[in-house]
């Protein structure tokens, strides 16, 4: 039974933090975090990224990057990556996730591309991906769930 997930990119500013703010509107009985692969520790989600997710009643406005770690890891049940390349990274930085390191894509394969220093339509395409792969996702944890 998934009981918890993660969602991993970059900087943890931009693509996890809407992912995370998503899965836990929709997925209220799963504890949701994210995390950055190269995370900018400390800082708030891009504004374009809240700006969004306001508009949709879901608040990203506290949110404060931080970094991939080991316990963050053990901890989670399925861990969502924007790319294969990500997933390779998390799986060769901690082996114990083989196995549930997935690609949010993975189902509609599509790489979840990263809006980072773009405008709001970067953003709105971004967030775009990202609904269509979590609606592909909440089908399937709804049967393991």
């Amino acid at each position: 039974m998934v009981q918890s997930l993660l969602v991993v990119c970059i900087g943890n500013i931009c693509r996890s933090p809407m992912a995370e703010g998503i899965l836990r509107a929709r997925l209220r009985d799963v504890r949701v975090e994210s995390a950055g692969l190269g995370a900018l520790i400390g800082h708030p989600a891009d504004a374009h990224a809240c700006e969004l997710m306001r508009e949709r009643g879901i608040t990203i406005d506290d949110h404060r990057a931080r970094p991939l770690t080991a316990p963050l890891c053990t901890r989670s049940d399925v861990i969502f990556v924007m790319d294969a390349k990500q997933k390779q990274s998390v799986v060769n930085r901690y082996p114990v996730t083989r196995g549930k390191v997935f690609r949010l894509g993975e189902f509609v394969d599509q790489d979840i591309f990263d809006p980072y220093g773009g405008d709001r339509a970067d953003f709105q395409a971004c967030l775009g991906l990202i609904d269509r792969a979590i609606e592909d996702w909440i089908e399937r944890l709804k049967v393991v769930a």
